[in-house]
């Protein structure tokens, strides 16, 4: 089935571009479009799509406050976010994530990466711009980290600290089964017990923990 996607942008010609992209990409079905945050917001609840599309500044709702709507911390089950913007701030990179996100793109990024995103947020993959992956995980791992940081009840193997570093990297679960030669079932394995173990809902929320608690520096 083709992966349904909902589209939200205050500037109409910015999405007639990514609908263009995206229905002519075969596997993607453009379901929506919203202007603004809060339409954005209304229509994702209705038509429940697998990913969101979403800019970062939007009148109404900004896209950050619109993504912890549908996909933060109090949202079950979330939906998957991903950011699309032409500011590259570090501000709007963590904020993002922090809601809900599992993805974050420039504008500038391309079709292709576009379209790479869409495909990765709908199974369950974070794909962040390549410009920004490196001076965001410094920025993570700079962060201040505070007592209320999460500690698992249940110690991890050393091979889930290896695996959780992996993911912290930005690994793909193929990658990570090459890298410690393991099958693609094992490597999806570790990651989900990862998740169950830490209460994350993906693989940004495993990033970032990993980092607040200081397993990657």
């Amino acid at each position: 089935m083709s992966i349904r996607v909902l589209i939200a942008d205050d500037q109409d010609m910015v999405r007639t571009g990514f609908r263009m992209i995206l229905d002519a990409t075969d596997g993607i079905d453009v379901v929506g479009e919203a202007a603004d945050g809060r339409e954005a917001v209304t229509k994702a609840k209705h038509l429940q799509p697998d990913v969101c599309l979403f800019d970062v500044r939007m009148p109404e709702l900004d896209g950050i406050e619109a993504t912890r709507q549908v996909a933060g911390p109090d949202v079950d089950p979330p939906l998957k976010v991903v950011i699309i913007t032409t500011f590259d701030l570090d501000d709007y990179v963590y904020g993002a994530l922090h809601a809900g996100a599992i993805g974050f793109l420039l504008k500038n990024a391309g079709p292709e990466l576009l379209v790479e995103a869409i495909r990765a947020a709908h199974h369950g993959e974070s794909l962040i711009s390549p410009s920004i992956t490196t001076r965001l995980l410094q920025s993570m791992a700079g962060a201040t980290r505070t007592p209320n940081t999460k500690v698992p009840d249940v110690a991890l193997t050393d091979r889930e600290e290896e695996i959780l570093d992996a993911v912290a990297r930005g690994l793909t679960n193929a990658e990570i089964a090459e890298q410690h030669f393991i099958s693609l079932g094992t490597a999806k394995a570790h990651v989900a017990s990862l998740m169950v173990k830490l209460e994350a809902r993906n693989r940004v929320e495993l990033a970032i923990w990993a980092y607040e608690s200081g397993r990657r520096s």
